[in-house]
């Protein structure tokens, strides 16, 4: 079987490439020798089947950040018949050199010269011919976006893989650890072949940068369209959340409990008030989940997200951080997982450990399910996108005063470097396969934690045998007993205890445990919720899960990332200390006021 190897900068469209090669088909696993996961997939690709693998986006190839030594790794390591090197061709002049390092290191190349339409567009000619010759390396341009040139590209990289053979590991070795000079050759090949314009014309999107990328207007414009997202998401999915919850709850009633007559009163318990409600009801959020990240993915394809992170830069160094820590905070909307690993483009240690503390305060998916959840079984329509909101404001406010406290445990002077990519619509096929690619996430986790989790949650509600559910006389209410005196101050009561002790393996079985532990699910266990506990007690609950102790996945990587256990604990007992120093300042407030 051969091997491709995709290379490129960051905002090349190197993963556009990648998700178009390889559909649905693709898997992140870890590889020999690596300590990070790589995603890849088995292809067939003319008379071959090639494993495709994509590598970390870089800027150098013998570069010193921790992705630039991921890709290192691999080269030496791993077997490759091909390396595609995925270039910008509207920054071509600044890209080229990558292409021509891996040239030199011995590698057999094969350059995609991507966004050719944008590059036309802004009048940046390339003779593809010439500039074949003058890299000796082939090219093919295409756009990854809207697949123009896209067949003919695969056509010529599968006959050059025909040509090919993987290139010995000894010799990678050396090539890599050489020094290669590759400015004359960028300059004779930029002479030979591309013709850039003198000034890039004046756009509507440059005049629209002026407002987005304001220092007084910017922040308020991304906050207005943060906002409107939220109430787009509560608009939108609460039909469609309620129609599912009304469809589970149908199947149960007319399907499963017929089915089920037959079985002892445990097993039918187990299989309807602990499976199938626990996954039923974390299974009706996949709707308003899937309308998040389709219009998160909107405002992250077309690139708004850089220039929040510009925006924010000097506001970030103030706290010890750049606005790469920023981009990181917007990427553990979706997990804190991949957010963490993409610290690996600071240099700096001390700037890494700061922002991987702070990470694991992003309002990730898993998060979001369970405050969608609450808010919308004790605050109406017009409050709910308000609290999310606030939600948010909180999950930046943790991280700001963390950043405040530990920054000068952990100093940084790496200076801040970053690209603006042009404004760009992405296409339904790129928000179509973001969208599928976080449900099958959320779905994947909770077929993986809920199922074990609500299984716990039951027997821990129904143990010992011949009591109450989720009396004090079974093992849970035991646990919320011991539990509630440290809780009791938070207005949180002991049900809800128990869902954030599992919460701690995996966010999503809060939700699921609760509809075990209540024995009722959607609509029904809403309303048993919103009526044990106030409005501002279900706010400390909810601040509570926000700041405390993250998921075990975020805590492993966490681990690995930093490579110290002793850093790992300072996080997990830091977010613990400053989720019921909130917790408890919002809830006794809210008494004083009358509010509680």
């Amino acid at each position: 079987m051969k091997r491709l190897a995709l290379v490129g900068m960051p905002n090349t469209g190197k993963s556009t490439i990648f998700n178009r090669l390889t559909g649905a088909s693709a898997r992140v696993g870890n590889w020999p020798g690596l300590t990070v996961e790589l995603a890849s997939a088995r292809i067939p690709l003319g008379r071959h089947m090639v494993q495709v693998v994509d590598l970390p986006g870089i800027y150098d190839l013998q570069g010193l950040t921790e992705d630039e030594h991921v890709v290192q790794r691999f080269l030496q390591t791993q077997s490759v018949d091909l390396v595609a090197i995925v270039l910008n061709a509207t920054q071509i002049d600044r890209q080229l050199p990558l292409a021509l390092q891996v040239r030199e290191s011995g590698f057999p190349c094969f350059v995609l010269l991507n966004m050719a339409d944008e590059a036309e567009r802004y009048g940046v000619g390339i003779d593809l011919d010439r500039l074949q010759a003058a890299i000796g390396m082939p090219v093919a341009a295409l756009s990854a976006k809207y697949g123009r040139g896209y067949a003919e590209a695969l056509q010529r990289l599968a006959r050059t893989l025909d040509a090919t053979t993987p290139v010995p590991l000894v010799q990678a070795q050396a090539g890599l650890a050489a020094r290669h000079d590759v400015d004359k050759g960028t300059r004779t090949a930029l002479g030979a072949a591309v013709r850039m314009p003198a000034r890039l014309p004046d756009t509507w999107a440059q005049r629209l940068d002026r407002w987005a990328m304001h220092p007084c207007f910017g922040p308020l414009l991304f906050l207005l369209l943060m906002a409107l997202v939220f109430n787009a998401v509560f608009t939108l999915g609460a039909p469609l959340q309620g129609g599912l919850g009304w469809a589970f709850g149908q199947v149960r009633s007319y399907a499963l409990q017929p089915l089920l007559g037959w079985a002892p009163g445990w097993l039918s318990g187990l299989l309807l008030d602990g499976l199938y409600n626990g996954i039923s009801t974390v299974a009706a959020f996949v709707p308003v989940i899937m309308l998040f990240f389709v219009f998160m993915t909107v405002i992250e394809e077309s690139g708004y997200f850089s220039r929040a992170a510009f925006l924010t830069d000097s506001l970030m160094s103030r706290m010890g951080l750049d606005g790469r820590g920023f981009v990181m905070l917007l990427m553990g909307f979706g997990c804190n997982v991949p957010a963490l690993m993409g610290t690996r483009i600071m240099r700096s240690r001390g700037l890494r450990l700061l922002t991987m503390l702070i990470i694991p305060f992003s309002l990730c998916s898993a998060r979001l399910q369970v405050f969608l959840f609450i808010i919308a079984a004790l605050f109406s329509p017009r409050v709910a996108p308000w609290v999310l909101l606030s939600l948010y404001g909180v999950s930046f406010a943790a991280t700001f005063v963390s950043a405040l406290i530990f920054k000068v445990r952990y100093p940084s002077d790496e200076p801040f470097v970053l690209e603006l990519p042009p404004y760009r619509l992405p296409t339904l096929r790129q928000i179509a396969l973001r969208a599928w690619g976080e449900i099958y996430h959320f779905l994947h986790r909770a077929t993986k934690f809920i199922v074990i989790g609500v299984v716990l949650v039951w027997m821990l509600t129904h143990l010992p045998p011949g009591q109450p559910v989720a009396s004090p006389h079974t093992i849970a209410g035991w646990v919320g007993h011991v539990l509630h005196p440290a809780f009791a101050p938070l207005g949180i009561p002991p049900s809800l205890i128990i869902a954030l002790i599992f919460g701690f393996v995996a966010k999503e079985i809060v939700i699921g445990s609760l509809a075990v532990v209540y024995g009722l699910q959607g609509e029904a266990l809403q309303h048993a919720i919103a009526g044990q506990i106030s409005p501002a007690a279900a706010y400390s609950f909810m601040l509570f899960t926000l700041i405390y102790t993250p998921c075990l996945s975020t805590v492993a990587t966490l681990r690995s990332e930093s490579g110290s256990g002793a850093y790992t604990m300072l996080s997990l007992g830091w977010s613990l200390g400053l989720a019921w120093i909130v917790s408890l300042a919002f809830y006794q407030t809210a008494r004083l006021l009358g509010l509680a």
